[in-house]
């Protein structure tokens, strides 16, 4: 591993999942196995849909990437992440296109300011093109199973 790479934790168990329950009309919570819970609705309250979750995951993913490489050198003074994209209806079916995530960071001035502005682009480019699981996912595609217990 280079000294700019978050070391990924070594775990036996790579299995990862949440349990969703239905808690109204068109509301559903969702639990981790840390007992983490966050709410999921249909668009009608203020609860965030799955798509806009997808949109948080991938962004959230990669900022946590960013924060750690760019922050062993300056902390920034402004983190800001946005992840967009428009939901088509195609011969596809529904899904997203044109997605995109926005960084705005801005770290302090002197030389750990200096390093971490230096390092923010390959930061970037290395959580897009490898280190972030949620990103690198929805670009290489995964087959999902659908099954009825």
């Amino acid at each position: 591993m280079t000294p700019d790479l978050p070391v990924p934790p070594v775990a036996a168990d790579t299995r990862r999942g949440i349990a969703l329950t239905k808690i109204g009309e068109g509301r559903y919570k969702a639990t981790n196995g840390r007992g983490g819970v966050l709410p999921v609705g249909s668009g009608g309250d203020p609860d965030f849909t799955p798509v806009e979750l997808l949109l948080a995951a991938i962004a959230g993913c990669s900022a946590i990437d960013v924060d750690l490489i760019t922050g062993k050198r300056a902390r920034p003074t402004t983190f800001e992440v946005a992840a967009e994209g428009d939901k088509v209806r195609d011969e596809n079916g529904n899904h997203l296109v044109n997605l995109r995530v926005t960084f705005e960071v801005r770290f302090p001035e002197g030389e750990g300011g200096d390093r971490a502005r230096e390092v923010l682009p390959s930061a970037i480019a290395k959580s897009r093109d490898r280190l972030c699981t949620v990103g690198r996912t929805v670009q290489l595609g995964a087959p999902i199973e659908y099954v009825e217990r």
